[in-house]
């Protein structure tokens, strides 16, 4: 039986996801196509009646309908209700189950590593769509502590008492009030799309150290300035491209119920830079 997969969203024609499913299913010889499928703001309604049409075996959702299409699941995993968001879904016999890979796709890299979360001491930057997502991670594996740093504090506090009812200690400030304090924490992460541009991170890095954990999710360019600045202090690198990769390997595994093909994978991501 062949199978077909989708991503949805707007824009679209810039998504890895395509070269990196189809790399996997090369790799397992496996009967299954993934396509990118725009779907403007406005018209997600639509959208799913169409694929639901075609019988689709499932679909990644990104920019803008993640929120949007909560309302079209039939189920949810919990990870999805947390979260409020949905990126990956499955269709069996035309009822849609939505999980949200982002949580685990961001763990996945401590975990190839084997990099310790528990009792860590964290500074989040930007409380923007996967911030959540994160800071439900970092609860889960029982990180100490959490500081959320964000341009506007409101947002911060939003996503500090998130982080409080979920069992984990929270504070909130401005981007600016971190000055020179990186060097308190274990873990860095940058969750804004500042490095997209090229720009000059947002944060300085003086004074971490070869054991500070530094963690950029933005994965074009690979080398952000923010990944830049920590290489020179020999800290502990994890790149966006492993969460993304991360999160493609959690949607092939709900999909297919194998597992997948992690160097495949990586190989085809990598090759789209």
């Amino acid at each position: 039986m062949s199978k077909s997969f989708a991503v949805i969203g707007d824009p679209i024609d810039h998504s890895l996801s395509p070269n990196i499913h189809s790399a996997a299913f090369r790799e397992l010889d496996l009967d299954s196509s993934y396509i990118a499928y725009r779907i403007p703001k406005g018209e997600l309604a639509e959208g799913i009646e169409g694929l639901k049409k075609i019988k689709i075996d499932g679909f990644n959702i990104t920019i803008p309908h993640k929120v949007e299409m909560m309302k079209y699941l039939d189920k949810i995993d919990e990870t999805c209700s947390l979260i409020g968001a949905v990126n990956t879904v499955s269709n069996k016999d035309g009822v849609l189950k939505g999980y949200n890979t982002d949580m685990d796709g961001f763990l996945e890299p401590f975990k190839k590593k084997e990099l310790n979360i528990k009792g860590a001491k964290v500074l989040l930057i930007g409380a923007g769509g996967a911030a959540r997502a994160i800071v439900a991670g970092f609860a889960k594996e029982k990180a100490d502590s959490i500081t959320i740093a964000n341009r506007t504090l409101e947002k911060a506090v939003s996503l500090s008492k998130f982080a409080k009812t979920i069992g984990l200690d929270a504070s909130a400030v401005k981007i600016e009030d971190i000055k020179d304090s990186a060097k308190n924490y274990d873990i860095i992460v940058n969750a804004t799309s500042v490095g997209l541009k090229n720009e000059s991170s947002v944060i300085e890095l003086d004074g971490i150290n070869e054991k500070t954990i530094v963690y950029d999710i933005v994965y074009m360019p690979m080398n952000t300035d923010f990944i830049k600045k920590a290489k020179a202090q020999k800290a502990i690198i994890i790149y966006g491209y492993e969460m993304l990769l991360g999160q493609a390997v959690r949607a092939f595994e709900i999909w297919q119920g194998i597992e997948a093909p992690y160097n495949a994978m990586k190989k085809a991501l990598l090759g789209g830079f």
